[in-house]
């Protein structure tokens, strides 16, 4: 199959990539390459890019193609709440025009990288793909949008898939450290300490960026009907915790590591469990690999490996706002967040 993934050169598509290659897919790149000073360790991309901006996009662009995973975008709540207009812009409109052109196109599947950051403030209870959405950011309000706009396009020649992931984590050639056990692990590895800033008790489920990719990979591949306009919670019902659990399996995991509370530690209104349960019993060939156990001893050896030091995770090199934060401060991206 002939797949184009825009976002490839990001935290998941360099993983993701590769994989597609693996199987045989013949993979075309879109990225503006927002964070080609990011790069952990060696990385050559694999495929071609077109380098371009999402909002860019044009029909000739999607042409030729069977299919087209989407993941470029402001990727996190911290970046999409810089400047929430732009978000909408970027998040929200430009994916739903890249739809409308693949379309046109001729493009048969468009698999959007969605988030349950979609159920926001939920309580308790696992949500399955009924779940309510509740988003409290305008990142998580941006993926409700596109899924509903999205999904509206659907017919028999156009087949839209949604993968609410979970939290992601993992090693990738562009390592993000505001991400929960990647900064936890780091915290833990540097300083020893690992303290947290709120009272530890919302939920979050977490997944590796290989094993959503495996689900990407899953849903391009699965039948038609299976997957026709659908959403999947991406990750294993068993993974999600609550972030003081987290905690205390990064403790276990980093040598002479210790938890602590800030005295003034409060609730974060972001909670949500969800049940991955459909994605594994629809689509079967999804097989994830990987727990946060292992995943935090995956990170622990890299970054022993690489020596990082705090001031390279807590800097803007690895912490996406602080990142284009430093290149419009440089001169090199505007507050468009466009390349000069």
């Amino acid at each position: 199959m002939r797949v184009l993934v825009t976002g490839h050169l990001g935290y998941i598509g360099t993983i993701l990539t590769p994989m597609l290659l693996a199987a045989g897919h013949e993979v075309g790149g879109m990225d503006s390459d927002l964070y080609a000073r990011c790069t952990f360790g060696e990385f050559s991309p694999q495929v071609l890019n077109n380098f371009k901006d999402v909002r860019d996009v044009e029909l000739d662009d999607v042409k030729g193609f069977d299919a087209v995973i989407h993941l470029a975008g402001l990727s996190n709540d911290p970046l999409g709440d810089l400047n929430p207009a732009l978000t909408y812009e970027i998040n929200h409109r430009a994916s739903v025009r890249l739809a409308e052109l693949a379309k046109a196109a001729g493009v048969k599947r468009f698999l959007f990288s969605s988030s349950c950051s979609t159920y926001g403030a939920a309580g308790e209870e696992a949500l399955d793909e009924s779940g309510e959405f509740n988003p409290v950011t305008p990142y998580g309000r941006s993926k409700v949008l596109v899924e509903q706009d999205v999904a509206m396009l659907a017919d028999e020649n156009f087949s839209p898939t949604f993968l609410r992931n979970a939290t992601a984590y993992g090693v990738s050639p562009r390592l993000r450290f505001d991400l929960v056990l990647n900064n936890l692990v780091a915290w833990g590895n540097t300083t020893g300490l690992i303290y947290l800033k709120s009272d530890g008790t919302p939920w979050r489920p977490l997944v590796h960026i290989e094993d959503i990719s495996r689900a990407f990979l899953a849903i391009l591949e699965a039948p038609i009907d299976k997957i026709h306009n659908r959403a999947f919670n991406v990750g294993r019902s068993a993974e999600s915790y609550r972030i003081r659990e987290v905690a205390e399996i990064v403790s276990q995991a980093v040598p002479g590591c210790r938890v602590e509370y800030a005295p003034d530690a409060g609730p974060d209104k972001r909670t949500y469990r969800v049940n991955c349960d459909l994605i594994q019993r629809e689509l079967p060939q999804f097989q994830p690999e990987w727990d946060i156990r292992r995943g935090a001893r995956e990170l622990y050896e890299a970054y022993q490996r690489v020596g990082i030091q705090q001031a390279e995770f807590e800097g803007p090199r690895y912490k996406r706002i602080a990142h284009i934060r430093q290149l419009i401060a440089d001169g090199l991206l505007d507050e468009n967040l466009r390349w000069i």
